[in-house]
């Protein structure tokens, strides 16, 4: 009888073991975490102790008893008493650095220790993550646990974009929230753009009067917004006064973490000619921009005009009386030099300061800035052009145009920090792109993100140390509302927060997304609006001797996939992937992620396949394909897929350069026709080609051209365009095709690019 009882409650406890044997769901993953005895229970005879009466963490304390109060009603008492406490200290020890910190946790207390400060706060974090997310009348239990913790890098960053559209002081303070619950620490605020002006400048009160507002036309997507007419009333805008900016970089500060202004020059400033026209070579009355339509309107400072020079000086001393970050983010990037060319002022400029040519002007224009921010003890950083012309001597190079901006500056030793497009904007796709909400382009998924590591591999150890981390880009032209922008960085956001806080051993795809699905009930409890993306099953073709090969993965943990070929939606009783999926006709593939037996996601991956007589085969490239646009692989050109608007997933990029691709049938096949899809994008620098010349051959050496096809889209088409260049000739039979796509040379006039090689998006070669 006492066996049987005995066996019946450790039965019943085993659960509750379990449950407190298991390792607490914290993200960014610590350097090291190890479990131990029994739980530590947070109730009303709790206080919050700091030790050696350290002022300087009396705003972690009061921080933390903000929370504990939010989420169970008690209040916390910050001082020393007998009984349960969690203790705060400051210590010296040395293996945790500026920002690591200690965690311990018994029955009897909850210790946080650390160097600094911002290691005390993100010992909190790390605590709050093992807490509820809301308000519950459940008991507050910690599981016992040993943390020993720091970060990997020292910049870890989340951007966002307010002028494209303008997001409230109370949503400014919820994303600094997120960003500082995974330990992010750096806040980077994109305050000025050609479509809005948004910080109050005292001595410039029509920045924010005129700069700030705009016709509204968020009915439209951005590439199709008209520009605003004369007479047209603004009826979109707002600004954040230097009280508001003021009480954001506090809240921030509470929360370790650093708010870094940008403001822009000398391009992407129609917002400020707007309200000062005499600031642009120009020197004529417009309107802010509406959207992405540039035609006929000044968006550059003019160099040659010593009186811009006294307005940025202006404005930056008012900035760095608001904002105490070290650094001062001053753009630099996308300038249209082409009316510099024709400007007397600038070309005095040129000649008086012995300058070569415009990108010298930008260049000096950068250090004279930069000279200027040295004097306030600050220093900046800048877009990767900033490297054009000469770099400023203590400038730092954030690196978004993939990577080689970064390489450059830190083998000139200069510090950088990595924000490719690929994989770090936020703004790119994360699914789909069927099902998701319209998005720039690009596509980012969760993955993606995590399996991103911002060292190159061209870099040395010495120079890798000037990688001080890497930062999400959020730009805004498609996120008019919080819930989207919510929905734009979430789980993105924890997964960069991996990237940049947690050792590279330690990341684990597998564990990261256990963890993750916590924090997805976390967003829940909080009405955050979040991404299921990585539910989205990745259809990927593949070539395989001269065969064409579908593969079916998800990324989501434990999850099966199940699939159609008539275009029908998937359920549990269809076909179940077990191996590739060989193509031999034009067909509709769909499919879904299943876990336990449920369908996950909102709506199934889907991707048509047009069979060809190229399809499957191999494709040679003269100039190899750019790496950040490599799209599904080496033979994307003939994987029977065609390119769609979004930029990235689908397309072949060359930058530069020209594509020139050649196909071996296998067998000589009777064709009478060649067609090239390639994708114009005005504002990410995609132009169409200047032409395609269509070649064959019998034997892969002698080639004969059968046509050449000249572009007719128009240079200054700004909406996403994709035009096939089709060669129609009488039927042959023949071994092999080369095709060979000129690339724009030049970027044109009126382009804030102007001069600098176009990219060439390129997709499907289709035999027929």
């Amino acid at each position: 009888m006492n066996t049987k009882l005995t066996l019946l409650l450790a039965f019943l406890l085993m659960p509750l073991v379990t449950l407190a044997q298991q390792p607490a769901s914290i993200i960014p993953a610590p350097v090291s975490i190890q479990l131990t005895d029994g739980n530590f229970e947070i109730d009303s005879q709790t206080s919050i102790r700091i030790e050696n009466e350290k002022k300087e963490l009396k705003p972690a304390a009061a921080f933390l008893a903000t929370r504990i109060q939010a989420i169970s009603g008690y209040e916390l008492p910050v001082k020393k008493r007998k009984g349960k406490a969690i203790k705060l200290a400051i210590e010296k020890i040395e293996s945790l650095g500026e920002e690591g910190y200690q965690l311990h946790v018994s029955p009897a207390q909850i210790s946080i220790k650390a160097n600094t400060r911002a290691g005390i706060v993100y010992g909190i974090q790390s605590l709050l993550q093992t807490l509820p997310a809301v308000r519950t009348n459940a008991a507050l239990v910690v599981p016992g646990m040993a943390v020993t913790d720091y970060p990997r890098f020292k910049w870890r960053g989340m951007h966002l974009d307010v002028s494209r559209h303008f997001f409230s002081p109370e949503v400014v303070k919820q994303y600094i929230d997120l960003l500082a619950s995974y330990k992010m620490n750096t806040f980077h605020w994109h305050l000025v753009d050609d479509q809005g002006w948004r910080i109050e400048i005292k001595k410039y009160p029509k920045l924010t009067a005129v700069g700030a507002w705009r016709v509204d036309h968020t009915d439209k997507p951005w590439d199709a917004r008209p520009q605003a007419k004369p007479g047209e009333e603004p009826t979109y805008g707002g600004y954040y006064t230097q009280e508001q900016i003021k009480d954001i970089v506090a809240y921030a500060r509470q929360r370790n973490v650093t708010v870094v202004p940008e403001i822009e020059m000398p391009g992407h400033v129609a917002s400020a000619i707007a309200a000062y026209p005499h600031l642009s070579c120009a020197q004529k009355p417009q309107l802010p921009l509406t959207g992405g339509n540039y035609k006929d309107m000044a968006s550059n400072y003019c160099p040659g005009n010593e009186e811009v020079f006294t307005f940025l000086e202006d404005v930056l001393d008012e900035v760095v009386e608001l904002f105490p970050s070290q650094y001062v983010h001053i753009g630099g990037d996308e300038v249209d030099k082409s009316g510099w060319k024709k400007c007397p002022r600038c070309q005095k400029r040129i000649a008086d300061e012995g300058l070569k040519n415009v990108e010298e002007l930008q260049s000096y224009f950068i250090r004279r800035m930069e000279a200027y921010l040295l004097t306030k003890n600050r220093r900046i950083i800048g877009w990767d052009e900033i490297l054009e012309g000469g770099l400023a001597p203590q400038a730092t190079v954030m690196s978004w145009r993939g990577e080689n901006g970064g390489i450059e500056a830190a083998k000139m030793g200069h510090d950088v920090i990595m924000t490719p497009g690929s994989p770090v904007y936020f703004d790119h796709y994360q699914a789909g792109p069927e099902g998701e909400p319209l998005a720039i382009g690009g596509f980012n998924t969760l993955k993606k993100v995590y399996d991103y590591e911002p060292i190159p591999k061209e870099l040395t150890p010495q120079e890798a140390k000037h990688v001080l981390g890497a930062q999400a880009n959020v730009w805004t032209e498609f996120i008019p509302t919080a819930s989207q922008l919510e929905y734009m960085v979430l789980p993105r956001m924890a997964a960069l927060a991996e990237v940049v806080w947690s050792p590279q051993a330690n990341r684990d795809w597998t564990k990261f997304s256990q963890r993750l699905q916590q924090h997805f009930k976390a967003y829940d409890q909080k009405g955050l609006t979040y991404s299921k993306g990585n539910y989205t099953v990745d259809i990927k073709p593949n070539s395989e001797k001269g065969k064409l090969l579908v593969n079916l993965t998800t990324e989501a943990i434990n999850g099966d996939v199940y699939y159609t070929l008539d275009g029908t939606t998937p359920t549990t009783k269809s076909r179940k992937y077990e191996q590739p999926i060989q193509i031999d006709s034009s067909v509709v593939v769909k499919a879904v992620t299943v876990i336990n037996g449920n369908v996950m996601g909102l709506k199934p991956a889907e991707q048509s396949f047009s069979v060809h007589k190229a399809v499957g085969q191999e494709v040679a490239y003269a100039n190899p394909v750019n790496r950040h646009y490599l799209a599904d692989g080496p033979n994307s050109l003939s994987d029977g897929v065609r390119g769609k608007h979004a930029v990235g997933k689908y397309w072949h990029g060359f930058n530069g350069k020209d594509l020139v691709a050649t196909i071996d049938l296998g067998e000589a096949k009777s064709i009478r026709s060649i067609t090239l899809g390639c994708l114009q994008h005005y504002r990410d620098w995609i132009f169409m080609p200047t032409a395609v010349k269509f070649e064959v051959s019998t034997d892969g050496v002698n080639f004969k051209e059968v046509q050449t096809v000249k572009n007719p889209v128009s240079l200054s088409e700004q909406q996403a365009t994709i035009h096939d260049f089709k060669a129609a000739f009488p039927s042959q039979k023949v071994k092999y095709v080369r095709v060979t796509a000129r690339h724009l040379s030049s970027l044109p006039e009126g382009h804030n690019g102007v001069g600098q090689p176009a990219w060439l998006f390129a997709d499907e070669i289709m035999v027929n």
